[in-house]
């Protein structure tokens, strides 16, 4: 909250963002879904290293350590939807039959987390430099993501190439928080592309995700 509450004031004066209708909703919506991902994810990276004096011990299925994290994460997002609510009182912003949207686009952004989670958990067991190379990826798709800005400053642009455009809306995470934003923001239903791109891209870190975890699993006893 207290986030949301600097960012608002520097951005909507920075980058314009005040045009944006309910920036600060706009903002602290965006703000906590990319979170989500970014816990989860950094949970299932070190989960089997972190688990590794169990693992030595006890006989047990490995893909619950990273599936862990992001439930993990998932409670933790459950309390910041605290302060979405006081935001929505406090604007006086009410809530819609639109909501539910809500729990389709946290449906596929937890599939999607487990997937990325049990493919760089693993990764990480024989790459240990993968702990710091995510923090760094996770910064450069912070700012691919409209988090704090909108896809109008590129897509009024007209010096902004398409395939700028173009790699921004095929970012995971912009169609997950454009649902998400569509649930609660905009109280409108999302589009058929978002929803077909958040679908197909939860499939994908799910089906990678799985192929590369039991391909490796029986390696990490050797290297942890």
């Amino acid at each position: 909250l207290l986030m949301m509450i600097i960012m608002s004031f520097v951005f909507s004066y920075f980058l314009k963002s005040g045009d944006i209708q309910n920036y600060p909703l706009y903002l602290i919506v965006g703000n906590i879904t990319f979170m989500l991902m970014s816990d989860a994810t950094n949970g299932g990276l070190g989960s089997i290293i972190g688990a590794s004096s169990l693992l030595k011990k006890v006989k047990i299925d490995r893909w619950v350590f990273p599936v862990q994290k992001v439930f993990s994460a998932a409670v933790n997002f459950a309390f910041s939807l605290i302060a979405v609510a006081i935001v929505m009182l406090f604007f006086r912003i009410p809530p819609t039959i639109h909501m539910l949207w809500m729990f389709v686009a946290l449906l596929l952004l937890m599939v999607f987390c487990i997937g990325i989670s049990l493919l760089i958990g693993a990764l990480a067991v024989f790459f240990r430099d993968m702990i710091h190379l995510w923090s760094v990826l996770l910064t450069a798709w912070t700012y691919l993501t409209p988090i704090f800005w909108s896809l109008k400053l590129l897509t009024d642009n007209p010096a902004t190439p398409g395939f700028v455009i173009a790699v921004v809306k095929l970012n995971p995470m912009f169609n997950y928080i454009e649902i998400m934003r569509s649930a609660i923001v905009y109280q409108a239903n999302p589009s058929c592309m978002c929803l077909l791109l958040a679908a197909v891209w939860a499939v994908v870190a799910l089906i990678a995700g799985i192929a590369v975890f039991k391909k490796t699993e029986h390696k990490f006893i050797l290297y942890i």
